[in-house]
């Protein structure tokens, strides 16, 4: 489990799973489940899941788990799927990408993995 320190809750805009990629929301203090690699990603929801309204624990930084929504090595660089799940960081040529973080194992479609969180962008020449 991350240090706590590294924790903040936050309120669900809608359901958000357990271990998901999150997104701010419309509002202050709202957070909602990523839904692609262009969105401003900001962390990993816990193991606990929430429902809209709910509130919902974002971890920000140490090491997250996260569900794969496809197959990733460990050292990919993570990113969201449309369902907030960690998928291999590839944009495509002249696009750009977020990511969370780096897989440190491998994993495919359903696992629950480790991710190394550190947020950054990759652009694809």
């Amino acid at each position: 489990m991350p240090n706590p320190d590294l924790i903040k809750t936050y309120t669900a805009g809608g359901a958000i799973p357990a271990r998901t990629i999150v997104k701010f929301d419309t509002a202050d203090f709202q957070v909602v489940a990523a839904a692609a690699s262009s969105d401003g990603l900001i962390g990993v929801s816990t193991e606990v899941a929430s429902a809209s309204g709910d509130r919902v624990d974002v971890i920000h930084d140490d090491i997250a788990e996260v569900i794969c929504g496809g197959t990733v090595t460990r050292g990919d660089y993570l990113t969201s799927d449309s369902a907030g799940k960690a998928v291999t960081c590839a944009p495509s040529t002249g696009t750009k990408a977020q990511y969370i973080g780096k897989a440190l194992r491998s994993g495919v479609a359903g696992d629950i993995i480790d991710c190394m969180l550190g947020f950054g962008q990759l652009t694809t020449p």
